[in-house]
């Protein structure tokens, strides 16, 4: 399964990631931001993965700007 990480620019594109590329990160950290481009479905999706591998996972929305589409996921996960 792959999801979109946050960009780090408003001009740039989102990176695609594999959600055992994240898994490996959880041992050097423990939150995410993941780019508005990902549907709900995905979203749940990895928070269900998580979720049966015995993590707690806490998803929110953060804006950062005034705009309706100005937003990233922040996402963390913990065991």
């Amino acid at each position: 399964m792959k999801i979109k990480l946050a960009r780090t620019t408003l001009t740039a594109k989102p990176k695609t990631v594999e959600i055992s590329a994240i898994e490996e990160e959880l041992k050097n950290k423990t939150i995410f931001y993941f780019d508005r481009e990902n549907t709900h479905k995905e979203l749940k999706e990895m928070m269900e993965y998580f979720e049966e591998k015995g993590y707690s996972v806490y998803m929110r929305e953060v804006k950062y700007g005034l705009d309706d589409q100005e937003y990233i996921y922040e996402t963390h996960i913990i065991q």
